[in-house]
């Protein structure tokens, strides 16, 4: 699993929703830090979320 390509991949989904990163945290539940690493390829998110 590449997980940089998968942090662009939601980084796509979220600015074609409109949604900032804090936004996104607020509605997921977890911090805007999460985001921010999940986009950047550092961490990957729960699939339970990524679901939502």
């Amino acid at each position: 699993m590449d997980s940089e390509k998968i942090g662009r991949f939601l980084k796509e989904l979220r600015k074609g929703k409109g949604l900032t990163q804090e936004r996104l945290s607020e509605k997921l539940g977890v911090t805007s830090r999460s985001i921010s690493r999940w986009e950047n390829g550092v961490n990957m998110p729960d699939l339970d979320l990524v679901i939502e």
